[in-house]
């Protein structure tokens, strides 16, 4: 990808970021609205939208996931500021993977391809309904279909990205936790985000591609 291009997919990862908190609000309510309001979002999409347009280059995919990401930085807000990963949010990342990628299996002539993500995302909704449903379990059905839309794209872009999109986001969910338990910030029975850790790690999973 060119210096120019990449610059472009920058700048329009930070004016995703910079709307993302704005369309968030819409689906909390105070105090959590003021909470959204309050997180950076230029950078973040910047940073989003940069590494995928490094590691993907011109393949016919990336705008698929551009808009992947987009949706899914303000579902990350969301759920950082209520613990919500609202259906209508989740349906659209769904719609725009599932129309995508087959548009991005036309046009690359790859509709084997499309096979793949549709195991991609059988396996993650499988192994995270098995989690959710694991005694003493703090995993919500919204992550559960949200690790299942995360599934298409990784299983479109192959075994070894699906297998970390697979692990990636509970290590970093666990390496959180941690964190904040060492500082003191929350309890054991503190309930936490999963939203975030799942996006972020199908992000560096994608980066891997």
């Amino acid at each position: 990808m060119s210096t120019g291009l990449l610059a472009c997919v920058t700048l329009l990862g930070a004016l995703a970021g910079l709307v993302a908190p704005r369309a968030a609000r819409h689906f909390t309510a105070p105090p959590a609205a003021g909470v959204v309001r309050a997180m950076p979002g230029a950078a973040a999409g910047a940073v989003v939208f940069a590494g995928l347009a490094a590691a993907l280059g011109a393949d016919p995919v990336l705008p698929v996931l551009l808009v992947l990401a987009a949706v899914g930085l303000v579902l990350a807000l969301v759920d950082l500021a209520c613990l919500r990963l609202p259906d209508p949010l989740v349906g659209t990342a769904a719609l725009v993977a599932a129309v995508g990628l087959a548009g991005a299996a036309l046009s690359s002539g790859s509709p084997g391809r499309l096979l793949g993500a549709a195991a991609g995302a059988a396996l993650c909704f499988a192994c995270h309904v098995v989690l959710a449903l694991l005694p003493g379990s703090r995993l919500g059905f919204g992550d559960v279909k949200l690790a299942a839309v995360l599934g298409l794209p990784l299983g479109w872009l192959g075994g070894s990205s699906l297998a970390l999109g697979l692990l990636l986001p509970h290590l970093l969910h666990g390496a959180v936790v941690l964190v904040l338990l060492a500082a003191g910030r929350v309890r054991r029975d503190t309930p936490l985000p999963l939203g975030p850790a799942l996006l972020t790690g199908a992000w560096l999973a994608a980066l891997t591609a």
